[in-house]
């Protein structure tokens, strides 16, 4: 039990990062050759590329929160249910994007992440963001 407590406790500081702006604490959860999947393009970045799309984010949605955190642990990784809020800066138009997150976990950091978003919601969100 004591493995999934530190895997909850480590996927609270992630997205809590990311809510805070903290790009540099969300990638250093991940490991260096960890991979990050899409299902809207089906394509797999790294953990740079992930912080390079999610400095752009932050710059653009202000207010961010994942809301309802659903986050559940298994032996070697976790699945979080959220819904990403936030206010666009341009306009103060409020956004979200339902979401769920699948991780495999190693060591205590992200191996893999598997991310899953509708696409329709995503190009509501990108619009602007």
């Amino acid at each position: 039990m004591a493995e999934q407590d530190d895997i909850r406790a480590m996927a609270q500081r992630f997205f809590d990062a990311i809510e805070q702006g903290d790009i540099a604490t969300m990638q250093g959860s991940f490991t260096p050759d960890a991979e990050i999947w899409h299902n809207t393009d089906e394509l797999i970045v790294t953990p740079e590329q992930t912080a390079k799309t999610l400095t752009g984010m932050v710059a653009r949605i202000t207010d961010r929160e994942y809301a309802d955190r659903r986050l559940n642990t298994f032996p070697g990784g976790f699945v979080q249910q959220h819904v990403l809020k936030g206010k666009r800066t341009h306009d103060g138009g409020a956004v979200r994007l339902p979401c769920a997150i699948v991780c495999k976990v190693v060591d205590g950091k992200i191996s893999r992440l598997d991310e899953y978003f509708d696409s329709a919601h995503v190009a509501e969100f990108r619009k602007f963001a």
